[in-house]
């Protein structure tokens, strides 16, 4: 293999590609970078078994051939290299990268050991998502999902494909976030769950047009094409909790908001909630909200902001009040996801889940 090739897009394939990579001892080729050069494009990607990552850049192309490097080294090399042409050169499993001040030699491994990785997706099999409106979907649920490993189906997000819309779900059993965008393709009717660190690097890929989105059933994997990059996953298996069941079908109380004034009193209550289990109390009565918020050791606040209330109560005497208590935590991802400027909540009782909604976007719901 012999080519050359820009430094700054060699860099954005590596640095893309090297998210992708593992440190597992027993199989120490996950933690390299596979390149293979073949006509005038060069093709960077890695695999840590469960995920993948493929791209494709142009490069001016002398010979064929794949060597297979360490991610770790490959990265560092490439990113420290000043913005010009490069010569890589492969020769079994050396890698040769030099500039007109710079030569180096890179051991790597046998390319036969290197996992198969799709580096294609079938356009009449894909389903298009809107670029913009996927991405801004995604980051309004991703972050309710789980970090706990005891429960994989929590630490991903649920796709709903039904009459031409995608309905993306996540909870980590505490909270739960639901968004709907709508699809061209009217016909696709399916339901998986996926990882979400594969879907916080979708979010991160910049690409012009839609996202082209491939469903494997057979193999159990769904593949991303963005551009000239294709990322792949496995899909996570388990049954993911029925959200519907949990939705609440009434309420006895909702509240109009001002999203910065609510944002500022629970960044407020912080410092004493974290003494107390994150644990802030909402009072609501006729026209006014106080959190509140205490610890054993760091003391306690109190911030008031007027609201508009619509229940039963706030039309009767005016010392009639709703108590509820959530983690400042969840108040806080929830409100840094909304991009109305007022936040609508309903509560049914105070032992039952809140319902936090935007008003500007119908589609997005928090519970």
């Amino acid at each position: 293999m012999k080519l050359q090739i820009l430094q700054e897009n060699l860099l954005k394939a590596v640095s893309l590609t090297s998210r992708f990579t593992s440190t597992r001892a027993q199989l120490p080729i996950l933690g390299n970078i596979l390149l293979f050069a073949s006509k005038s494009k060069l093709n960077v990607s890695s695999t840590n078994l469960e995920i993948s990552a493929s791209i494709s850049i142009g490069a001016k192309v002398e010979k064929d051939g794949e060597v297979s490097i360490p991610s770790r080294i490959l990265l560092e090399l490439i990113s420290n290299l000043p913005k010009e042409t490069l010569t890589l050169e492969a020769q079994k499993e050396q890698l040769k990268i030099s500039t007109s001040s710079f030569s180096s030699n890179v051991l790597g491994m046998n390319t036969s050991d290197f996992p198969k990785v799709p580096s294609l997706i079938h356009k009449e099999k894909g389903t298009l998502l809107p670029t913009g409106e996927f991405s801004k979907a995604l980051s309004k649920v991703i972050f309710a999902s789980s970090n706990d490993e005891t429960r994989p189906i929590l630490t991903g997000v649920l796709f709903i494909f039904e009459a031409g819309v995608l309905n993306l779900v996540s909870t980590d059993g505490f909270r739960l976030s639901l968004n709907k965008i709508k699809i061209k393709d009217s016909k696709l009717k399916t339901r998986f769950v996926l990882p979400k660190n594969i879907l916080s690097e979708v979010g991160r890929v910049e690409a012009e047009g839609d996202i082209l989105l491939e469903v494997s059933e057979k193999e159990k994997q769904v593949i991303f094409g963005i551009g000239d990059t294709v990322l792949s996953s496995r899909l996570l298996e388990g049954e993911f909790p029925d959200f519907v069941k949990i939705l609440p079908k009434s309420s006895v109380l909702k509240m109009l908001v001002d999203k910065e004034d609510l944002l500022r009193a629970v960044k407020l209550s912080a410092p004493f909630a974290r003494d107390n289990a994150n644990i802030v109390k909402l009072t609501i009565n006729k026209d006014q909200l106080i959190i509140m918020a205490e610890g054993s050791s760091s003391g306690s606040q109190e911030t008031k902001i007027d609201v508009k209330v619509e229940s039963s109560f706030a039309k009767a005497s005016e010392d009639s009040e709703f108590e509820i208590a959530f983690s400042f935590k969840f108040l806080e991802d929830f409100l840094g996801s909304v991009d109305g400027e007022e936040v609508k909540m309903e509560f049914s009782g105070v032992d039952k889940p809140g319902v936090f909604t935007d008003p500007t976007n119908p589609d997005y719901l928090h519970l």
